[in-house]
């Protein structure tokens, strides 16, 4: 089985046991959401320890160790992308399988269990039109304050959605036009994103226009564009004209 493969079955089962332990109507509130990051967690990396025992792991809802740092090949994997949107049974809610290598986000695929669909980095798909206006997605509950500004001046529409693998593909999916994040992420948190919307043919760097490392010992990744490469120029100028 190819990396690629492997990464978009993780995701998929993984999303189908999310789905099962919340139908099940036995768990509700905070802790749905906890059984359900803990429960696909596990199966996640089992399943990586018995098809790839000699990468790396990266998770979010597992102990980080030093080891990884050794690696070229990590697997970054976030198992419930969203936990406040999956407890609520909303559909703005991803798992995050991505595969770095040298620590570049070369391999991914993002579950969207909720739409039963997974978009994958070795299957890409042909962007719809670009929006008009344009439009940008930014957090339901916190949007950071550059992405309003930029959206601001950009005459850009908001689009309020929950996790960042739903914010992301919503550029891919033709729902949004920009995904502009800052504040606070992980790596787990757009390392899968990243790989898919790069084999899209997206621009996907730092605020600053510098690209995204992986496997870093610090894990923390506070800051995210993503959006067509027509749209990057503007919104990394305005980004800039703000800092200066």
């Amino acid at each position: 089985m190819s990396d690629a493969e492997l990464a978009a079955r993780l995701a998929d089962h993984a999303g189908r046991i999310l789905l099962a332990v919340r139908d099940s109507g036995l768990i509700a509130a905070k802790a749905l959401g906890k059984a359900g990051d803990q429960t696909a967690n596990q199966f996640l990396i089992a399943a990586i320890a018995e098809h790839r025992p000699d990468d790396g792991l990266l998770s979010e809802e597992s102990k980080d160790t030093p080891e990884r740092l050794g690696k070229s090949r990590v697997w970054i994997i976030d198992p419930v992308d969203g936990t406040r949107e999956y407890g609520e049974e909303r559909t703005d809610w991803a798992v995050h399988v991505a595969l770095s290598i040298d620590g570049k986000p070369e391999i991914g695929a993002v579950a969207l269990p909720g739409l039963n669909e997974v978009l994958r980095s070795d299957q890409p798909r042909a962007l719809p039109a670009a929006g008009t206006p344009l439009r940008m997605v930014v957090s339901r509950t916190r949007p950071a304050a550059e992405a309003l500004s930029v959206a601001e001046k950009l005459g850009a529409e908001l689009v309020p959605m929950g996790s960042a693998g739903a914010k992301a593909m919503a550029v891919i999916r033709g729902e949004a036009d920009i995904y502009l994040h800052s504040g606070g992420q992980h790596e787990w948190d757009s390392c899968a994103p990243a790989a898919v919307a790069l084999a899209h043919g997206l621009h996907v760097s730092r605020i600053d226009g510098s690209p995204l490392v992986y496997n870093q010992r610090d894990v923390y990744m506070p800051d995210l564009l993503i959006c067509r490469r027509e749209h990057a120029r503007p919104v990394l100028d305005l980004l800039m004209d703000a800092a200066a």
